[in-house]
């Protein structure tokens, strides 16, 4: 097998010919660092082709109440987000950072989290975000049923975001 630059091991099969015998000799970063491109050449046919490597991220699987598991899609999330943020001064480009963020975060929980971990994650990051959405998107998760649901969850906003007051 050849080596290309910076020792790189070269053993991809050539488009042209099959041959398993190339060199790499040219690396470089595609997709904003998400992957690597590399420029090969094959040590039977003399043809150059490119192929790209990226990093295979475990599956991350959703736990839902009733026991069923399905793949984690962070289009979900953006959309339960702007359903609650609807007509408030949320960009779509802040929903899309608290989405990629948050599944960053949950990745590194393990490869499986329950819908109910999740919704209480989503909820943390729009308490930050827009109190307003917050309300709308907890009570949908939390299933208000009634007025007085919604005052316990101002209250218990209120006292999270209250300041302290000197003594």
């Amino acid at each position: 097998m050849g080596r290309g630059p910076g020792g790189s091991v070269g053993s991809v099969r050539c488009p042209s010919c099959s041959s398993v015998d190339d060199k790499v000799v040219d690396s470089r970063l595609a997709d904003d660092g998400a992957a690597i491109r590399r420029r090969r050449e094959c040590l039977g046919c003399g043809r150059r082709f490119t192929t790209f490597e990226r990093v295979e991220e475990v599956a991350l699987l959703v736990v839902k109440r009733s026991g069923h598991r399905e793949p984690f899609d962070r289009a979900k999330i953006v959309e339960g987000m702007r359903a609650a943020a609807k007509n408030r001064p949320v960009t779509s480009q802040q929903l899309d950072a608290v989405a990629a963020e948050l599944e960053e975060s949950l990745r590194l929980q393990g490869p499986e989290l329950t819908s109910e971990q999740i919704g209480r994650r989503v909820l943390d990051r729009l308490r930050v975000l827009d109190e307003v959405a917050y309300l709308r998107f907890a009570s949908v998760y939390k299933g208000f049923e009634d007025v007085g649901d919604f005052e316990r969850e101002v209250g218990l906003l209120a006292k999270s975001t209250e300041p302290k007051r000197p003594s």
